[in-house]
């Protein structure tokens, strides 16, 4: 209670001081004024122009201030229906990201180990020169391009149109992969297409949230602003399941905390706990459910090459029921440190079918090695009762990124992916062929390489050529040594398009700066799959160029006009006009691009002039059309599946050499890896630097106090980090908590490369450590 009570004194204290650096002006109310304007305010009114944040998947709408062609100002956009005027943090600061004193301005090109200044017509020559060539030496598949879910729709639409429909190589991977494969893996196997059927509205209908593992104080801080209002007005209940203590925690009207890895057994304890007191929704299950299920001990993916296809097996609601009797409260609690109780308080809410339920995760369930299995148990539990669908009844992943749905999961920017559907389905290759103007044969029928594999293969010598656009790899890989020891290696040639230099930046043979968000046209989708526009609002700074616009220019050059046919002045709108109709139809039609111009963006399906909110109900998605109430139309039977998966232990566990479980995540001042926000002197100064938090007893034991120096090594690497106790969060014994924004403390070279052997996508949440004071 005593460490509650000064942790819950401390989040007051810091909070208070957080928003004296966050206000407005005082006559600026719900403004905040960029650099030295905060100084000299305009004289005159200001031109606000709309937007989505530049910062993560929440998409909130904000309204940018310019003032002599430059950002000044940022406000909530209260006719945004996501965040309705609101802002965090990083979202008030947004538009001071663009003018950080070490702004890339011009092109570099590495000769004779440094970087000299050239023009962008050089660097681009260039660039296509070393893909000529790479392509003529070692064949298509030995040059790659990586993104990111910060790329704008046009940026990745025009990346997988070059490389899978004109050169030819699905080496097309996103670092999405890095945050939400799991999520479109558990949503393709458990209803056989990608992304929520709810949206942010059934927050104004729910009466319990549960929290699976998302810190959702500090990683959407505008969502869960609105889940307290909720409880403010309606008395809702929020539970928060993890396994540390944090700001969430605090708010929560319950905290319930699991040992790592463990979430799996949690979860079947809650469908073993529906199914025996007769909380089942039989009818919604017998009309609208198949059971199924897959392989196990798959392994952790952590040698080269590794492969791995499900075999999916038909079973019984018998089958079901039978499994699950090894998960009663009473066995997982042995397993999970969950109490029986709290299991059944948390299976309760679920089972009550008065009570609304939404479900709400990020990176705790989808960073796992068995985060599609993790998504499928959650969906499991929604399925069985019925709760799914309705108006507060969501099962709702939410995403890291500005543009991860729309960009890389709408879009396809990963090596299995098209705009619509998968390159190993013929359909869908001549679908894409049809629209890009290249020959069917042109796009590879076979996958290459997942963004772990992707590095690997830099590193074994399979991939000579890659760029990198708009995301920091050499912060953000697990077992981060070998793949920046990797780009090292003789024969391999990296550009890097970015706004500020990183560490990826500093092992690239050319760098392109880039036009950054408002400097440039271009649209975000965000996790309620809501496509949002903005236009140009400001020149770019110096000789940068939109990642969209390099990619064109690089595609002309390789002898693909005709394909890349774009006037520079409209090439937005002919991109998004060709991109709509890979999703023309009911299932996933896009909003016309003035629809998207003229509001704060448009939810698909958009039929008949109207967004579709909830998916797979008749009464709301014109897309249902087998005449019954509920239509799960990605499987071929219109029925959604609950899968028997179990759990399984982590690949990497704690023992007598490395005792700690390791735990990686973001803070609410910075995004991902802090290039940009960094650059913000009051986000750097509220956050300067990374930390290690530590369990206070633990850490009391060890006399070791905040601020202190704290090796954390593991079978990888090491860092040193000052220790963070009673702070912020609070881990459990034998665990520690270490944000991966600064990349002077690169946590990366201790974590592993295990990943979810079905969507690939790395653990960063669980690996063992020893921690010893410096």
């Amino acid at each position: 209670m005593y460490v509650s009570l000064i942790n819950r004194r401390s989040f007051v204290k810091k909070m208070a001081i957080m928003s004296a650096m966050t206000a407005a002006a005082s006559m600026f109310p719900g403004i905040l004024f960029a650099g030295e304007q905060e100084k000299n305010l305009p004289k005159g009114n200001l031109d606000w122009k709309k937007a989505p944040c530049r910062f993560c998947g929440v998409g909130c709408g904000v309204l940018v201030g310019i003032d002599n062609g430059k950002a000044v100002a940022v406000k909530g956009d209260p006719n945004s229906p996501v965040n309705k005027g609101l802002c965090c943090v990083k979202g008030y600061h947004s538009v001071m990201a663009l003018y950080g004193k070490d702004r890339l301005t011009k092109p570099l090109v590495k000769k004779n180990g440094r970087y000299v200044e050239t023009s962008m017509k050089e660097a681009l020559d260039l660039v296509a020169s070393k893909m000529q060539e790479t392509i003529k030496d070692y064949g298509k598949d030995a040059v790659s391009i990586y993104g990111s879910g910060q790329w704008t729709i046009p940026d990745g639409y025009v990346a997988s149109k070059l490389f899978k429909g004109c050169i030819g190589t699905n080496n097309v991977e996103a670092n999405a992969r890095l945050c939400m494969a799991s999520a479109v893996t558990g949503f393709l196997t458990s209803f056989g297409i990608d992304e929520p059927m709810g949206c942010y509205e059934d927050i104004d209908h729910a009466n319990v949230f549960v929290l699976w593992g998302n810190n959702m104080a500090e990683m959407h801080p505008v969502l869960f602003s609105r889940l307290l209002d909720q409880r403010l007005k309606r008395g809702v209940k929020i539970i928060d399941f993890a396994t540390r203590t944090t700001r969430t925690s605090m708010a929560a009207d319950k905290s319930i905390i699991f040992k790592p890895n463990t979430d799996l057994a949690v979860a079947n304890a809650i469908c073993y706990e529906i199914i025996e007191n007769g909380w089942v929704n039989q009818s919604f299950v017998e009309k609208y459910c198949n059971f199924s299920k897959g392989l196990t001990n798959m392994g952790y993916g952590l040698e080269d090459n590794y492969q791995f296809n499900d075999k999916p097996e038909a079973i019984s609601f018998k089958d079901f029921k039978t499994f699950l009797k090894d998960y009663t409260p009473e066995k997982v609690e042995k397993i999970s440190g969950v109490s029986a109780k709290d299991i059944k308080y948390m299976a309760s809410h679920y089972g009550n079918p008065n009570t609304k339920v939404m479900s709400l995760w990020c990176m705790g369930p989808n960073q796992h090695t068995r985060g599609t299995w993790m998504n499928n148990l959650i969906y499991n539990i929604h399925l069985l009762t019925g709760k799914i669908s309705t108006p507060g009844n969501s099962p709702f992943s939410l995403t890291g990124q500005p543009s991860a749905c729309g960009t890389v999961r709408e879009v396809g920017t990963l090596t299995h992916k098209l705009p619509h559907g998968v390159v190993t389905n013929e359909e869908d290759r001549k679908h894409a062929a049809e629209i890009w103007n290249v020959p069917v044969e042109n796009i590879s029928p076979k996958p290459t390489y997942h963004t772990v594999e992707m590095f690997r293969a830099l590193d074994r010598g399979d991939i000579r050529f890659m760029w990198i656009q708009v995301t920091n790899p050499m912060v953000t890989m697990p077992k981060l040594k070998r793949y920046r020891d990797a780009t090292k290696k003789e024969g391999r040639f990296i550009v890097v398009s970015d706004v500020y230099p990183t560490p990826t930046t500093d092992i690239a043979d050319v760098i392109l700066p880039s036009a950054m968000w408002i400097e440039r046209e271009g649209m975000y989708g965000n996790s309620e799959r809501r496509t949002q526009y903005f236009e140009k609002m400001v020149e770019p700074l110096g000789e940068a160029v939109s990642d969209t616009w390099q990619l064109i220019e690089v595609a002309r050059r390789l002898g693909y006009e005709r394909q890349f046919y774009y006037k520079e002045e409209t090439h937005i709108e002919e991109i998004y006009n060709e991109y709509s109709k890979h999703h023309e139809g009911k299932k996933h039609g896009m909003a016309p691009l003035e629809v998207l111009k003229s509001q704060p963006g448009a939810q698909w399906p958009y039929v008949e002039g109207k967004s579709t909110q909830w998916r797979f109900n008749a009464e709301y998605d014109p897309a249902c059309s087998n005449g019954e109430k509920f239509h799960f139309y990605g499987k071929p039977d219109g029925k959604a599946v609950i899968w028997q998966r179990p759990y399984e232990p982590a690949p990497e566990e704690p023992d007598n050499d490395y005792p700690f479980w390791l735990c990686t995540g973001r803070v609410v001042e910075h995004w991902h890896t802090g290039s940009m926000t960094r650059r913000i002197p009051v986000l750097h100064k509220a956050m300067p630097n990374g930390y290690v938090e530590l369990n206070p007893g633990q850490a009391k034991e060890m006399q070791i106090k905040t601020g202190d120096k704290v090796r954390v090594s593991s079978r990888r690497g090491e860092i040193v980090l000052p220790a963070s106790v009673n702070e912020r969060g609070v881990p459990e014994r034998n665990q520690v908590f270490v944000p991966f924004f600064d990349e002077n403390m690169l946590i990366n070279d201790v974590t592993l490369d295990a990943f979810c052997p079905i969507s690939k996508q790395p653990d960063y949440k669980k690996c063992a450590v020893k921690i010893e004071k410096v």
